[in-house]
């Protein structure tokens, strides 16, 4: 199992959400199994998400996807988020 964790800010956590929400059917398409969203304890739109993957080319391919770029678009994520792929030890 791959875990990808994504590090970003949002301009509006509720409306973030929505779209996180809508795009779930297209995560799991792309072969997430499993995920988990984190906020900030002193800032509502900072965000943390985890996504599991069964293989790292399920997860590179995930992250590196159109379709997650312009999800992320819409959602209002301001700036570059912070990408990072792991695996238990």
């Amino acid at each position: 199992m791959v875990r990808v964790y994504v590090r970003h800010q949002v301009s509006d956590y509720r409306a973030w959400r929505d779209t996180y929400d809508d795009f779930t059917p297209t995560a799991a398409s792309m072969g997430r199994t499993g995920e988990a969203v984190y906020r900030a304890l002193d800032d509502a739109n900072g965000l943390t998400v985890s996504q599991d993957f069964e293989t790292r080319e399920a997860a590179e391919a995930f992250v590196g996807s159109d379709e997650l770029r312009a999800a992320m678009g819409r959602a209002g994520v301001v700036g570059e988020p912070t990408i990072w792929l792991v695996t238990e030890a």
